[in-house]
């Protein structure tokens, strides 16, 4: 009988752990069977019980560690591992940068078909903490209580990060050591005048309450600091205590505001906006350029190291002077105007309005008069709109989607404007690689490949890829 059939859920089993799968969870094998364990660093040794069986393969927990992995450290945070968020903190620095560069030529060979990887260099984080210059934090009326809280503990009140896989669960945050040294000072002063104030949490079950999130942004070039109050209704008297005591407390500040929404869903995104104190944005700096950031706008949220990304894409696009670039989800246009000065004209594609006005503004205030950037639902914009009749043909298309990657007709779409170049930027490289095989399909080839560490201590990856024609 094979090893694999003799495998059931529940079992608990001795495991060495190989490596680290896509996703951070350690991988080991028994008798050629495949174990995937949530919580397992490499070269560590582990008793793991099995909570999932696949064909092939099995998901498990670690219930005890056997033999310490060389490569841990004690995490820094007090609320890893129940946080989830840096899962990767007990992990050596320079054995997560050798395991993230390992996952990224794993994905390439088996979901890009490419076995010989062209992976130049990976490029080290210089601070490994306090390194995001965007937090999101919700309030809730149900804060998940820890084991050693005695039971009927109050947990009606919590600002903090949700619990992996629980929507209904937050855990409340005293430090989190990713975000800068003032935002979790402001998390602090503002948990404690809300609590003060007897405002109350929203309810992700009833739908009842008025504080959901709080959002904060710190300029990482700058010192900029927005905070975004995020409520179900539009009340600003009752924030009012709130905003005066940031103004007073922290000079630093230079936007607050309150998004509203009555969506039921648990997204930080205010279907409308008021400015209670500053500006409506706040400004960041990457290279020489610099940038007004709304509310709801994205930007890369390591400030320091996007600018190390955009310089890769700059060497990797090699502009000639005379190129027309492509943007795609350029959102408030900072590698637009990036390499704006060494091509002839870029034009810019964005789905959020209000990203796209900051990038018209943006251009405007950086002297990059030869961007243009346009509102556009990429999944189908170049197919519903005459646009391509109206500008030139790209040149350099650069590519930044979200995660989940780009949609199967857009990847079709840019094949069919035939660029010369692609530079595709990624937080997701196998969803990259996914894209990479379609346009291999479309007489394309990966020329070039390097990873970025945006996220120290945590699974993600920041890739940057040039794709030849």
């Amino acid at each position: 009988m094979r090893y694999e059939k003799l495998i059931k859920k529940g079992d608990e089993i001795s495991i060495t752990i190989d490596s680290l799968a896509y996703g951070g969870k350690g991988v080991g094998k028994t008798n050629n069977f495949v174990l995937f364990v949530k919580g397992a660093l490499p070269s560590e040794k582990v008793v793991a019980r099995v909570v999932k069986k696949r064909s092939g393969y099995a998901e498990a927990v670690k219930v005890k560690t056997a033999q310490e992995s060389p490569h841990f450290i004690s995490p820094s945070c007090e609320h890893f591992p129940t946080c989830g968020g840096c899962s990767l903190q007990h992990l050596d620095y320079q054995e997560q940068l050798e395991q993230k560069r390992q996952q990224v030529i794993d994905l390439f060979r088996r979901i890009g078909g490419i076995q010989n990887v062209p992976l130049k260099e990976v490029v080290p984080a210089e601070d490994i903490y306090h390194y995001r210059n965007k937090m999101e934090f919700t309030f809730s009326n149900r804060r998940w209580t820890l084991p050693d809280e005695e039971k009927g503990v109050d947990a009606s009140f919590a600002l903090g990060l949700h619990i992996p896989n629980r929507f209904d669960k937050v855990l409340d945050i005293n430090t989190c050591w990713i975000q800068k040294p003032i935002a979790n000072s402001i998390l602090q002063r503002v948990k404690e005048m809300a609590n003060e104030l007897c405002l109350k949490p929203y309810d992700i079950i009833k739908h009842k309450g008025f504080l959901r999130n709080l959002v904060i942004r710190v300029g990482g070039r700058t010192g900029d600091v927005m905070v975004n109050i995020v409520t179900s209704r539009e009340e600003p008297e009752l924030l009012l205590p709130i905003v005066e005591m940031l103004v007073t407390e922290f000079p630093q500040v230079t936007s607050i505001v309150n998004n509203i929404t009555k969506r039921k869903a648990g997204v930080a995104f205010g279907e409308r906006e008021v400015v209670l104190f500053g500006t409506p944005y706040i400004r960041d700096k990457i290279g020489e350029h610099i940038f007004e950031i709304s509310a709801n706008s994205f930007f890369q949220t390591n400030t320091i190291q996007a600018e190390n990304v955009y310089k890769i894409a700059r060497e990797l696009a090699n502009f000639s002077g005379d190129d027309v670039v492509y943007d795609l989800y350029s959102g408030t246009g900072s590698l637009s105007i990036f390499m704006a000065g060494l091509a002839k004209q870029v034009y810019g594609f964005e789905l959020i309005q209000s990203a796209v006005e900051d990038a018209v503004r943006n251009a405007v205030n950086n002297g990059a008069y030869n961007c243009q950037f346009y509102h556009a639902n990429l999944d189908k914009f170049f197919r519903v709109t005459p646009i391509l009749k109206k500008i030139e043909k790209p040149d350099v298309i650069l590519i930044d989607p979200p995660r989940a990657g780009m949609h199967p007709k857009l990847v079709k779409d840019v094949i069919q404007m035939s660029p010369q170049k692609i530079v595709y930027i990624s937080c997701n490289p196998s969803t990259q690689a996914r894209d990479v095989l379609v346009m291999s399909k479309g007489n394309y080839k990966l020329d070039q490949l390097a990873i970025v560490d945006m996220f120290p201590h945590t699974p993600y990856i920041e890739t940057v890829a040039l794709i030849r024609k």
